[in-house]
């Protein structure tokens, strides 16, 4: 390979893998520089004593055949010989009157459940799993990077979409709080809000898409948990012929002539190569790696007032006791509200992973909670470690006194107690003000598609969730297999795959 095909890629998180993994198909030289000693990035999982906590993965969309996501993992070798969890709920919201609502992941038994509980809104609930049925037997092909679209690709995929319209012309602006309002059930209003991540302006599109593939089995969780999937990954990426150095923060992309010729690591080595990609967070390569050098009104309108996916305070419980007969995932309601950064929260959701064995020792369990915060009350309180330990504690201590009354004497079976804030996440990945996902995708409001280079600035591209309108580990991986794509049309090259 000569000098003109080498590719330097700024973190190993998803996004950077998959965009090495396509560059060394398409025979390009690619090498990773991460600053952190394990690749995934927020696809990731840590050990305490006997326990593996994990900080991403519920769900993979894509898990199985039968969508084109499926085939993209293949590429980037995450799902060969690995088995899959389909659950039959994806959770339970246990309500203060007794009342539960299963979200089962059958459609008719879904169906069956909730017309149990609220037969005065039958017709409703009908039209709501139709809809769930016309987007699981949807399946269009992966698309080509945005960037490459013409007018004709753009027209291929409008009529593909004809199909669905008659089911989704009710949802497609509509938040999943709005929809809840539409029951004329009391619980049902109270308990649809909190189906996803208790983020009742989020589209009710995403939660249909999500039961969509639940129903088909193609949202499994992958046994091993985010790290293990992450690995499988980067065992593709080095198996191809990529290279990964660990531990190499970079200090400067070296620029001649507006053209990024390479980078400068924190170390003080310097890499000359052909073109860079940062898949790392995207405030920190546009203002503090760039220094804001190569900007539009666009690019800065971004980061100054779009919305973020909120952060999470994640406390994990390894626990001496056996859940796995227990629901794997409830929200429950709390008479006594917890306060968390000067918000009370009345519901609480509880995930154990009793499926997994590969996460602790038999007869033991992980229980997760997962509270969504505020990222500027931590990021001020971590300036006084006591202080932040000591609130860190305290909440622990509050969860553990709401599973013990769930649980009783679960309290004496802890055996660790792990809490993770935004500024946890926000030290060891960099992501800005510790977003899990990037930009917050709300009903209503348009999904913008940012663009994967910067003005003025050649050779120079990024990828990951900075880049697209929506999170998730499918946007990851599908902005490096883009980012390849267009530089592939750069070289008119014809892009090619290959599955291990």
């Amino acid at each position: 390979m000569n000098d003109n095909n080498k590719i330097a890629i700024i973190g190993a998180g998803i996004a950077g893998m998959s965009a090495g993994i396509y560059a060394q198909m398409n025979g390009y030289q690619s090498i990773i520089f991460e600053k952190h000693n394990l690749p995934g990035g927020l696809c990731t999982s840590w050990k305490r004593k006997d326990y593996t906590f994990d900080g991403c993965i519920q769900w993979l969309t894509g898990s199985a055949p039968g969508t084109s996501l499926f085939g993209m993992w293949q590429e980037l070798g995450a799902v060969q010989g690995r088995m899959m969890v389909n659950h039959d709920e994806l959770f339970r919201i246990e309500g203060a009157d007794g009342k539960n609502l299963i979200l089962y992941t059958n459609m008719d038994r879904l169906e069956r459940h909730l017309k149990e509980l609220a037969p005065e809104d039958s017709s409703l609930i009908s039209h709501f799993i139709r809809a769930v049925r016309a987007i699981a037997n949807f399946n269009p092909p992966l698309p080509k990077a945005p960037e490459l679209r013409n007018v004709w690709d753009q027209l291929r995929a409008q009529i593909s979409m004809l199909s669905l319209m008659p089911s989704l012309k009710d949802y497609s602006k509509l938040s999943i709080s709005d929809f809840a309002q539409k029951f004329k059930n009391p619980f049902l209003r109270q308990a649809f809000p909190l189906m996803f991540f208790d983020m009742g302006d989020f589209p009710v599109t995403a939660l249909l898409g999500t039961l969509a593939f639940m129903h088909t089995h193609r949202s499994g969780y992958p046994i091993g948990g985010s790290l293990q999937l992450a690995r499988a990954i980067e065992k593709r990426y080095r198996d191809l012929g990529g290279q990964i150095y660990y531990k190499s923060p970079v200090k400067n992309v070296l620029i001649e002539d507006h053209r990024a010729v390479g980078l400068e690591l924190e170390d003080g080595s310097v890499h000359h190569v052909n073109r860079v990609i940062s898949t790392a967070d995207g405030r920190w390569t546009i203002f503090d790696l760039l220094k804001g050098t190569y900007l539009n009104e666009t690019i800065t309108d971004y980061y100054k007032n779009l919305p973020l996916y909120p952060p999470v305070v994640l406390v994990s419980f390894g626990i001496n006791r056996d859940l796995s007969q227990e629901p794997h995932a409830v929200y429950c309601h709390l008479d006594n509200p917890l306060d968390i950064a000067s918000k009370n929260e009345y519901w609480l959701g509880i995930r154990h992973y009793g499926f997994d064995p590969t996460l602790t020792k038999p007869g033991k369990s992980i229980v997760s909670v997962e509270i969504l915060t505020e990222y500027a009350y931590w990021k001020e309180l971590s300036r006084n470690r006591a202080q932040y330990d000591e609130e860190k504690k305290r909440i622990a201590d509050r969860i553990i006194a709401i599973l013990e009354h769930r649980f009783p004497g679960i309290s004496d079976q802890i055996e660790v107690v792990d809490v993770a804030t935004p500024v946890t996440f926000e030290r060891y990945t960099g992501t800005w003000q510790g977003s899990f996902m990037g930009w917050k995708t709300a009903a209503g409001v348009p999904r913008i598609q940012k663009t994967k280079t910067l003005p003025g600035l050649s050779n120079f591209y990024m990828a990951g969730m900075w880049v697209e309108p929506t999170g998730g580990l499918p946007s990851a991986a599908k902005s490096g297999r883009d980012v390849i794509q267009i530089i592939c049309h750069e070289d008119k090259k014809k892009f090619f795959t290959s599955i291990c």
